[in-house]
């Protein structure tokens, strides 16, 4: 049995991010949010386009005015009012300045904004009763990025401020990597779909719902093939079909040590190389990873069949590999981060322990409160609103309530 850290190399070792060539496609601006960029964006246009105004006030030459004050203002001929949107006709002299609004194009011979605040205007004359600092409110030309530079780079996931930046540089349409396919079934002759009549001994296959959203939300793409009966064939066609059409496939179930687990010696017969097949964790211990020497290169995760298991199993370990997969240059690593527990955490210390739970920023503080109710793996109901784990290492065995705890950020 591997340790979590040891299980954690091989696996993520095993992942080989998109190919930049061949894994691409093209997507228009507003569908692109939430991909990864393949290829590095450059525009032809500067930002700022031009020289403007950051201010509603006057457009003046700074040698007019920096002597400025109440006592003795500087008295300046208005020339022009220059909303946004509109070209200057005007070239300030020496003695003029122009009314300008904020955003509006810098007249030629102006060099500085005096902020209104700081004016009076009677009829054709403004009154400049304080002196600006040089250039003060001028946005030039080029000053926040140049055009022919690389705008944004390849790696990086397109959220809002990613989309308005390619919008205002007139990028619509984009290379993205495509979503990595994630195959998903479910084992067992006890599951049924949410929409079947339940008998006695019967199970709603919750996985497979659960792991197809959480896919989604790693940026994957979920191929759900459904139940799949604990018969060797039909597992073994479903499983040969998985890894020859997905990236990744998850399987729930049938990766334990009963009379009806067949999957790890399915594998194995399709040519499967068995990379971990038990992680000293709590839960998830039962898990199987393999791999194929097949063209797409698939990755197979044979997950265990108890909700929090299958659950907790995806979160520190299937999660970050789609992550990796998907093209993202960074940030694809769990993320842990240390916060006090609102209660007393507890484990036997025999195997690395996860305690699901919710996260809260409680005045610059992080806290974790853990789930309430029963702390079976088997009870899914508890773990709505779950949006981290605290791990307690082996050999842990209390943290007590108002003490630091590490905690694994799920979402």
């Amino acid at each position: 049995m591997l340790s979590v850290n040891e299980a954690e190399n091989i696996i993520f070792n095993l992942v080989k991010p998109l190919n930049h060539q061949k894994d691409i496609e093209t997507v228009d601006l507003l569908a692109a949010t939430g991909r990864i960029l393949a290829s590095p964006v450059t525009s032809q246009l500067d930002f700022p386009h031009w020289d403007n105004s950051a201010m509603d006030g006057y457009a003046v030459i700074y040698q007019d005015v920096q002597q400025a004050s109440e006592e003795k203002p500087a008295v300046l001929i208005l020339v022009e009012d220059i909303p946004a949107g509109y070209q200057p006709q005007s070239n300030i002299q020496s003695g003029q300045s122009a009314r300008i609004f904020t955003g509006a194009v810098m007249p030629k011979g102006a060099d500085t904004v005096v902020m209104q605040e700081n004016t009076r205007k009677e009829g054709d004359r403004v009154f400049i009763l304080k002196a600006p600092n040089p250039q003060e409110f001028v946005r030039h030309r080029a000053a926040y990025y140049q055009a022919g530079a690389e705008l944004l780079p390849a790696g990086i996931q397109l959220n809002a401020p990613e989309i308005a930046i390619l919008a205002a540089a007139q990028c619509t349409h984009l290379n993205v990597y495509r979503r990595p396919r994630v195959a998903i079934l479910s084992t067992g002759n006890e599951l049924v779909t949410p929409e079947q009549t339940l008998q006695p001994g019967q199970i709603v296959d919750s996985n497979q719902y659960a792991l197809a959203a959480l896919v989604k939300q790693s940026g994957g793409e979920p191929l759900m093939l459904g139940i799949i009966k604990d018969e060797p064939e039909a597992l073994k066609g479903a499983i040969a079909d998985a890894i020859a059409n997905a990236d990744l496939v998850l399987s729930s179930g049938g990766v334990s040590v009963g009379d009806y687990d067949y999957v790890e010696q399915i594998l194995e017969s399709l040519g499967g190389e068995i990379k971990v097949s038990s992680v000293a964790m709590k839960p998830g211990k039962p898990l199987t990873v393999a791999t194929f020497n097949i063209p797409n290169g698939a990755i197979y995760f044979g997950l265990p069949g108890n909700p929090v298991s299958a659950l907790v199993s995806y979160w520190r370990f299937v999660q970050p590999v789609i992550k990796k997969c998907s093209g993202i240059a960074e940030g694809w690593k769990p993320k842990f981060i240390k916060a006090q527990t609102r209660e007393n955490i507890s484990s036997n210390g025999k195997r690395e322990t996860y305690i699901w739970g919710k996260l809260d920023l409680v005045d610059g503080i992080y806290e974790f409160s853990v789930a309430g109710g029963n702390k079976s793996s088997g009870n899914l109901i508890n773990l709505a609103q779950t949006n981290a784990l605290a791990v307690l290492e082996v050999g842990k065995k209390l943290v007590n309530v108002g003490e630091e705890v590490e905690v694994l950020r799920v979402y």
